[in-house]
């Protein structure tokens, strides 16, 4: 039996298995199992070049990846808000190819990718859709693309997402393995697990310890445990955007709210655009903006005065030691100390060392040994 059999016979077996306390940890081992078979099949699709892929060569400070079912508007989106020339057309599957835009906001270089159409099974293969979520994986952020007539598509693209290990909006779950000589197995909670010990020991097993301290924070699904022992799995922040909504009457607003609601999708955090009437984007930018976590760091350059024209673009949290390594160059080496005048400053030209983060709108004056 081929790898793609067996996937599949463990993907039936779990669907026939009802999920109770007493099957709890022979369906965490069936799914451990198949977290390991999938993986093994990623591997082996990769190493044989698995069609070829999409190459998307990464620039900018940030990449975003527009992500929905053929005939939705992305290309429409991302000339609209981007130099890209992405062909647009009324029919599906016009975007053949994973085009590129540079979107210029706030002093950031944002790259936004119009991937081609998603179609159900694309995790498995069909459409070139391992290709397209390998991209879709690279990404910072992804925008869900949806037509303001189906909402319901929603559903099916969170899941061939998921399907291929990308999570969205999930924080990583909390479990350190350390492997030991001997002894087995040791289970260590910080509070009430509904999980019993058998179940996290026969997931682990499963993944190869055999030996081990296990720690696990919070109380996780069988589902997350098995996210939390695997370490191919790529977390993201999402956006919902509801495209054409310039075609709808207001008699249907109602109705697509409450579509919305049915996909757990709260009404006031989608954003509503009209891609071919260059509505709602000034809003789409602006929670983009957000998600990616950017700011900008004014640079006080030697000579020359602060340079609001073009800021250093680095993330929330990010230090000092952060923007040396994207100024790039010598100062690294030649640092002494900084200067910080700004949100993050106690006071006006203040002295910093590498450690110091920085917020956004901060001026940053970099002093180096000659």
């Amino acid at each position: 039996m081929g790898l793609e059999e067996e996937i599949e016979s463990l993907e039936e077996e779990i669907a026939n298995t009802p999920y109770n306390k007493s099957t709890e940890a022979h369906v965490g081992r069936l799914k451990a199992k198949l977290a390991e078979k999938k993986e093994k099949l990623e591997k082996q699709e990769s190493g044989s070049g698995g069609g070829g892929g999409y190459a998307v060569e990464q620039h900018g400070d940030a990449t975003v990846a527009l992500v929905g079912f053929p005939s939705v508007g992305k290309s429409s989106l991302i000339n609209a808000m981007t130099n890209a020339d992405s062909e647009v057309g009324s029919y599906e599957f016009t975007t053949l190819n994973v085009n590129p835009g540079m979107l210029e906001y706030r002093g950031a270089n944002i790259q936004l990718l119009d991937v081609p159409g998603l179609i159900e099974g694309a995790a498995g293969g069909r459409g070139g859709g391992k290709e397209i979520l390998s991209v879709i994986r690279a990404a910072d952020l992804v925008i869900f693309m949806l037509s303001a007539f189906e909402i319901e598509q929603y559903e099916r693209l969170a899941e061939e997402l998921y399907n291929v290990n990308i999570r969205v909006d999930e924080e990583p779950p909390s479990v350190t393995v350390r492997r030991k000589g001997k002894d087995g197995i040791d289970v260590n909670t910080s509070g009430d697990m509904d999980l019993d010990e058998d179940t996290v020991k026969e997931i682990l097993r499963e993944r190869g310890f055999i030996n081990a301290n296990v720690t696990i924070r919070g109380n996780p699904s069988v589902d997350r445990l098995v996210d939390g022992v695997m370490d191919n799995r790529v977390y993201m922040p999402s956006l919902v955007t509801v495209n054409k909504v310039d075609l709808i009457e207001p008699s249907y607003v109602d109705t697509m709210k409450a579509e919305l609601r049915d996909q757990g999708i709260d009404p006031e955090e989608a954003i509503f655009i009209s891609a071919a009437e260059e509505k709602g984007l000034d809003v789409l930018k602006e929670r983009m903006w957000e998600e990616l976590g950017l700011i900008r760091i004014y640079m006080d350059k030697p000579g020359r005065g602060i340079d609001y024209e073009e800021p250093l673009i680095i993330r929330e949290g990010e230090t000092v030691d952060d923007a040396l390594r994207k100024l790039g160059g010598t100062l690294d080496e030649r640092f002494r100390f900084a200067r910080v005048t700004g949100p993050s400053a106690v006071h006006d030209e203040q002295q910093v060392g590498r450690d110091h983060v920085l917020e956004d709108e901060d001026v940053l004056r970099v002093v180096a040994r000659r």
